[in-house]
């Protein structure tokens, strides 16, 4: 089971990665945020490796519960689509998580220990997955169109919302500029409505 003070830890930490990555925070900085010690952050997590891989691996574990939840209220494979989107044009305006923290830490993947790599690397193999079973489940059904096969669509569709991500923080966590170039990729996977 995981304590109260774990829990502030990885909360904190993971609003630091999102704000500035993996090497621009520490556990002084986490120490202020928090208001405990370092030696405390140290007793629940060694080093910075375990903490970041710790958050990672929560935030995969919601991930996953979150599209089970989605699978679960969802049942159009287009609609699923439109609402991951729009679980992201929420949190960029709002700006309470404006970046998948996966995404930001796969930029810094060369300078990243190993236990935190693999983290990264899990969370896309997740999130590629997932989208592809949709797509697959989108086409079966003729709601959904790719023109090289689910995988391809699924990684397309993955490397254009992380991008708008990108794009939205350059121009100051502007969900409009999120939603104008993620929303198109959706409507290129949108079967032709027999009208």
């Amino acid at each position: 089971m995981v304590s109260d003070t774990s829990e502030r830890i990885l909360d904190a930490t993971e609003r630091l990665m999102v704000s500035r990555g993996y090497s621009a925070f520490s556990y002084a900085d986490i120490s202020a945020v928090v208001g405990i010690g370092k030696a405390t952050i140290h007793h629940h997590f060694p080093t910075k490796a375990d903490l970041a891989a710790a958050v990672l691996a929560r935030y995969r574990k919601n991930n996953r519960r979150s599209v089970e939840g989605l699978l679960a209220a969802v049942g159009d494979p287009a609609a699923r689509l439109e609402a991951y989107v729009g679980f992201w044009e929420e949190c960029i305006a709002k700006r309470d998580m404006p970046f998948c923290i996966g995404a930001l830490l796969a930029s810094e993947i060369p300078s990243l220990p190993d236990i935190v790599v693999a983290q990264v690397r899990g969370h896309f193999a997740d999130l590629s997955g997932w989208l592809g079973a949709v797509i697959e489940d989108g086409v079966a059904k003729g709601s959904l169109r790719t023109a090289h096969g689910p995988k391809a669509a699924a990684e397309a569709l993955m490397a254009t919302v992380h991008g708008a991500m990108l794009a939205a923080r350059v121009a100051g966590s502007d969900q409009a500029t999120f939603s104008a170039i993620a929303r198109p990729a959706l409507a290129q996977l949108q079967a032709p409505s027999d009208v």
